[in-house]
Parts: structure tokens; sequence; C-alpha cells
């Protein structure tokens, strides 16, 4: 029998329009619409109207970016979104079927603040373009990453970051750091972590796997994002993030990898628990 394969889409970007929630709703359709798949997606905005799914209703979740400060305020909306966070991972702790989350830079950070299991810090400056990634030995034998280069390259747009990994807590959950960003020798400060696996079932990126070129090309080439963007990180930053995104080896194998790798996983780890249960 054919499994059907429901899907939350966490749209955490607080009603500003980005390009980041129409990648993310393009791979989840891509994945729908494979041979032998079936199912649907269902977006949720979390900041504004305060929706947050049921648990009991969906396998799969991809939980989005976001602007703004991830420090946490007391919202009516953080109080949900964060009670859905605990809710799977208490579930996954003691169910066989189990549930699947993808957080994404706002997303992961919130996470990592509310699991206590790192800093969150305002960047000095932000951190802004097309950048490289560099896997930890974990995240060398992560099978999310396999295919990629050692740095791999993603879009990475943050005034903030996460910091301080408590990797004793992680163990607990038998979680781990795969990616660190770039080495700045002449900055004396820790290296933002950029991607953890919390758990089996839950994966989390300080950038956007789901950024593509199209999209990008799209967004950046507006002459208010192209004036800002100069005027704030100077012309060569601009010209060198819009020759990258020619380079298929940069965001689109990236694209093309993580969030789709992801989804497949999930569906055959929920196929494989329905034929136990069976």
């Amino acid at each position: 029998m054919q499994n059907t394969y429901k899907i939350a889409i966490l749209d955490m970007n607080a009603g500003h329009p980005n390009e980041g929630m129409r990648c993310i709703k393009m791979l989840a359709g891509e994945f729908l619409a494979k041979d032998g798949i079936e199912g649907h997606y269902d977006v949720f905005e979390v900041r504004v109207n305060e929706e947050v799914p049921r648990l009991e209703d969906y396998d799969i979740y991809l939980s989005s970016g976001g602007p703004g400060s991830p420090l946490i305020s007391g919202e009516v909306w953080e109080t949900k979104y964060f009670g859905l966070l605990d809710d799977l991972l208490k579930h996954n702790l003691s169910h066989p079927n189990k549930k699947h989350l993808f957080l994404i830079c706002h997303s992961f950070q919130l996470a990592c603040l509310h699991w206590d299991l790192a800093r969150v810090t305002k960047r000095r400056s932000t951190s802004f373009g097309i950048l490289p990634i560099y896997k930890t030995l974990s995240g060398e034998r992560e099978t999310l990453f396999e295919g990629l280069d050692n740095p791999f390259y993603a879009v990475d747009s943050r005034d903030y970051q996460v910091v301080g990994p408590q990797e004793w807590k992680l163990d607990t959950l038998d979680g781990k750091v795969l990616c660190r960003e770039k080495v700045r020798p002449h900055v004396p400060l820790e290296r933002a972590v950029m991607a953890i696996r919390f758990s089996n079932e839950i994966f989390g990126v300080q950038f956007h796997p789901e950024a593509d070129a199209e999209g990008m090309l799209r967004h950046f080439s507006k002459e208010e994002k192209r004036a800002q963007i100069i005027k704030k990180h100077g012309k060569k930053k601009y010209l060198d993030m819009i020759e990258h995104l020619d380079d298929d080896d940069k965001i689109m194998k990236t694209n093309h990898t993580i969030i789709p790798r992801f989804l497949q996983q999930a569906a055959d780890t929920i196929d494989q628990s329905k034929l136990i249960s069976v």
C-alpha cells in the first residue's frame, strides 16, 4: 500500500515577502510529484497569525528562516511554536512512528535557544552573500551532505549567530555539530555553528539551502535591493554574488541536495516504521 506524506511548512517570515518560501514550497512540491509519492503540504503563518499545526496531523515539518531578532520575547506565537517543538521531540522519544523536522536559519536559532543547546548572539556585522560552509568531521559523515564539497556553498544572510554549542547536551539526543562558518584568522571570535543534527529526525541549518539561482537573481536585480547591497557591502561583493549564481557547483548543488534528501529520508523512515507496525 502506498503511503501518503503530510508536510507542514511553517512560515516564519512575519508577513515579509521573500524568495525562501517560494523555494521551500517548490522543493516540497517536487518531492510530492515524484513517482510513487502521494501527499500534500499546508502552509502555516506562525508569527503574524499565530498558526501552528497539530502534531498528529503531519509527518514532516519544514520551518523557514525569517527576519528580525531570534532572541525570545514572550510573544504568543513563540509559546505555540516552542510547544510544537517540544511535543515533536517528546513524541519521537516515545513513539515508533517518528515526526521529522527541518529548521532553517531563524528557526534554527530559535530551537538552539529554546532547547538551551547553544548561545545566540548578535554579530558585529551582517554575514551576507554566497559563502563557504565547512563540514566538521561529523559533517563529513552526514548523509544529507553526501556529494557536497568541503566547503560547499550556500546563501548566508543573518545578523545573529549560533555559537558555543553544548555538545554534551547534543550527545543526549545523539546529536552532532556538522558545519561551521569560514575561518576568519583576523577576527578573534568563535566560528558560528552552521548546521546541527539534533537527533535522527531533527535537522537544522543556519544558512539557506532552499535558495535557488532564479529567485536570488530576481531578488538581487531589483534596483532598490542592488543599491542597498552595494551601499552596505560594496560593489565587488555584489558582483561576486551575482557571478556565483551561475555556478552549478554552488547554491544550485546545495539546493538540489540537502532538503530533497531530507524529505526522501523522512519518507523512507516513515515507510519502514509503518511496515514494522503492520
